[in-house]
């Protein structure tokens, strides 16, 4: 049998995120909120992008400073060196934003537990499923430069109300909410109701 979900499948529950919590607690509590965490991936043949991302994202995070209390940086092994480094530089002068240096401990789970919103490029659906699983704030950055599956899947995440396009316009403590990604979980519930339709079951 096969099932169909929207996104990637992964380990993020709210199991997991309370135990990152106070795994990173002590690094994560006393930053200023909201925290804001900005995941950058990298351009793939359906998702394509150069420098131009990183001037466009740069100039939008300026933009929303006044209304971020910390920002956090992290870049993914696809990002070009060049991206990375443009990112660094014009960002490098704001006592807000912190960029990870890509040494460990990788701070991902700190960043899915403590954010309070989430700015990810278009590029990396796993990512954005991840994120989309928390119930925070998301916003989408290069939707418009996505093609084939990936378009799909970030128009979806939109109709559903999951995500917003980051314009550099929003006030980053504005609320607003929707039904968290849960697709590991109905995916598990579908496989279980098809194994019981056919008399099997699965070992606890």
């Amino acid at each position: 049998m096969s099932v169909l979900t929207l996104g990637s499948l992964h380990q993020i529950d709210s199991v997991v995120l309370r135990s990152a919590a106070i795994a990173w607690h002590d690094e994560f509590a006393p930053l200023p909120k909201p925290l804001i965490v900005v995941n950058i991936g990298g351009p793939t043949s359906r998702c394509i992008y150069s420098t131009d991302l990183a001037k466009q994202l740069t100039t939008y995070l300026k933009g929303v400073l006044d209304t971020c209390g910390s920002v956090r940086i992290s870049f993914s092994r696809r990002t070009p060196d060049k991206i990375a480094t443009y990112v660094r530089k014009e960002l490098a002068e704001f006592p807000k934003i912190y960029i990870w240096d890509n040494e460990e401990p990788n701070p991902h789970m700190g960043h899915l537990a403590w954010a309070d919103a989430f700015i990810v490029s278009a590029d990396s659906i796993s990512m954005l499923s991840e994120v989309c699983s928390t119930g925070k704030h998301v916003y989408v950055i290069a939707a418009d430069r996505c093609k084939w599956k990936f378009g799909e899947f970030h128009k979806t995440l939109k109709e559903r109300g999951l995500v917003r396009p980051f314009t550099g316009l929003e006030g980053m403590s504005e609320s607003w909410s929707y039904s968290p990604l849960n697709d590991t979980a109905e995916a598990a519930n579908r496989v279980h109701e098809a194994l019981a339709e056919r008399g099997w079951r699965l070992r606890p």
